[in-house]
């Protein structure tokens, strides 16, 4: 039995690839994913906020926008993609987050903390600097006035007329000065409203949006690879193909056939996510389920094309760290604007990073069909792409 195995392991030259290589790649794409070195970085609209707390505020984790518009906190961020937009009126300050990403709201409340902190320390270091030059320069006087009661009770037998010396201007002007320079901070008091969640959402509800489109993605390309896998082994695809019907019909049959369960199973996976965990949805429930549907599309000609390169289904599982892994690490999981310059290409040509985007778009920030166009253009290119592919590969199972 020993021997067999062997042999046969042997002789696949294609599992043995998978086995040995796919590892590798996926160790070495994740290398390069973790890799990076680039800061994170908030974008934060500020209007009519004082200059000491805006400077207190930058760092190098947030891009500070001056914005002299009057409109709405929430159409700022819309428009701009702010990750945050601060106003003030008065002593008060009004935060606003999108909070479409939890980890950039966390570094603009922990920002402005850390402002109003450094400002309180400074205004009292200042307060402190101040009295210890007003006990100096009291210190001072008294010294002088010392000397002075010195001299003049030495010369008070020869002149009691001599007058003492003026030194009680000294002090008014010491006392003005230090009630100046201790003139209290402004104590800001800051409201936080977030567009998305609110303060008890975790790093769940950014992921949610994803992982919706990932498992559609990944279950209809594997439950359609596996199912035509099976026509051919079986020998019904042959058969199917010494038939007069045209490649085009079996492909267009096996859509059909297979996207009925593929819509069935996106519209289950949607209703459970929105009723079982509770999730937040600012755009239209259609443009979701819209994605999901050509998420599960492409995923359904995708996993027909590449069941034509296995001849088992041990093989096609094999596929899966090849194929669908890089689509879950380039969807969005790991922020493409932190990747490596050369690695964030590759994104683009992954069909997942499109629907994953246009997802949390729509679920974390209310976009319309519009703002969503380009990401659904890409799916139905991708749709259109591999179902020319699936049309050629076809030509080699017809036999007569």
């Amino acid at each position: 039995m020993i021997k067999r195995v062997l042999r046969e392991m042997v002789r696949d030259k294609r599992t043995l690839a998978l086995m040995f290589l796919a590892p590798l790649f996926i160790l070495t794409l994740m290398y390069f994913l973790f890799q990076s070195n680039t800061t994170q970085t908030a974008s934060l609209g500020v209007r009519g906020v004082d200059t000491t707390l805006v400077n207190a505020i930058k760092n190098k984790h947030i891009k500070i926008h001056h914005i002299s518009n009057q409109a709405s906190a929430e159409t700022n961020i819309r428009n701009h993609n702010y990750a945050g937009f601060i106003s003030q009126s008065g002593d008060k300050l009004t935060l606003t987050l999108q909070n479409a990403d939890q980890s950039k709201s966390a570094i603009l409340k922990q920002s402005l903390q850390a402002a109003q902190i450094k400002l309180r320390t400074q205004a009292a270091a200042t307060a402190i600097k101040s009295q210890q030059r007003a006990l100096k320069a009291q210190q001072q006087i008294i010294q002088k006035l010392q000397t002075s009661l010195a001299m003049a009770s030495r010369g008070a037998r020869s002149s009691r007329s001599q007058a003492a010396p003026k030194s009680t201007a000294l002090p008014n002007k010491s006392r003005a000065t230090l009630a100046k320079q201790q003139a209290k901070p402004v104590n800001y008091s800051a409201t936080t409203h977030y567009l998305y969640g609110s303060s008890d959402s975790t790093f769940f509800d950014t992921l949610l949006p994803i992982m919706i489109g990932f498992v559609v993605f990944f279950f209809v390309f594997l439950i359609s690879g596996i199912a035509l896998l099976r026509e051919r082994t079986t020998g019904t695809l042959n058969r199917l193909l010494a038939t007069p019907v045209k490649r085009g019909e079996i492909i267009s049959g096996y859509l059909a056939g297979y996207g009925i369960f593929a819509l069935i199973q996106t519209l289950l996976i949607v209703v459970f996510s929105i009723y079982a965990f509770k999730i937040q949805i600012l755009g239209s429930v259609w443009n979701m389920f819209l994605i999901n549907i050509l998420l599960a599309i492409v995923a359904l000609t995708m996993g027909l094309f590449i069941s034509t390169f296995a001849s088992s289904e041990f093989q096609m599982v094999q596929f899966i760290p090849v194929v669908v892994i890089p689509q879950i690490f380039f969807s969005g999981i790991i922020p493409i604007s932190q990747m490596a310059g050369w690695l964030q290409p590759v994104a683009k040509i992954m069909p997942l990073y499109y629907g994953a985007t246009a997802m949390s778009n729509v679920i974390e920030k209310g976009s319309t069909f519009t703002d969503i166009f380009g990401d659904v253009i890409a799916l139905l290119i991708f749709f259109a792409l591999f179902l020319v592919l699936n049309l050629v590969s076809m030509r080699r199972y017809r036999q007569v």
